[in-house]
């Protein structure tokens, strides 16, 4: 049975949970952080705001909960979808995508006309 490939993506949506809550600037979430035992300089908590994480302390994240009054998933937002597959030529995948090669050319030379 043939597996198909699946992309998974995610949205980050702290600004928009923040806003929701009355929360406009960043600087905001410093002091409530800090109370929960979470110390971030304003730069690390704009950045947090302002931009996807790659990586998530799972602290920070129940600590963002706790502050916006929310639960993990109204802050992330999964996405997943499905590959679609390789296009096959005669069975077989083409290994440059849909080119084709020119075949190279050969000049014979007629002897007996010389």
């Amino acid at each position: 049975m043939t597996r198909q490939r699946r992309v998974v993506s995610y949205t980050w949506r702290l600004r928009q949970v923040m806003a929701q809550a009355g929360m406009f600037a960043t600087t905001d979430l410093v002091e409530p952080l800090a109370e929960r035992g979470v110390h971030l300089s304003t730069s690390q908590v704009h950045r947090l705001v302002t931009t996807p994480p790659e990586r998530l302390n799972l602290t920070v994240l129940a600590a963002l909960c706790d502050i916006l009054a929310t639960t993990p998933d109204e802050l992330i937002l999964v996405e997943s979808a499905n590959v679609p597959s390789r296009k096959v030529v005669n069975d077989a995948p083409t290994p440059r995508g849909d080119r084709v090669r020119p075949i190279r050319a050969q000049v014979v030379h007629d002897t007996d006309q010389r």
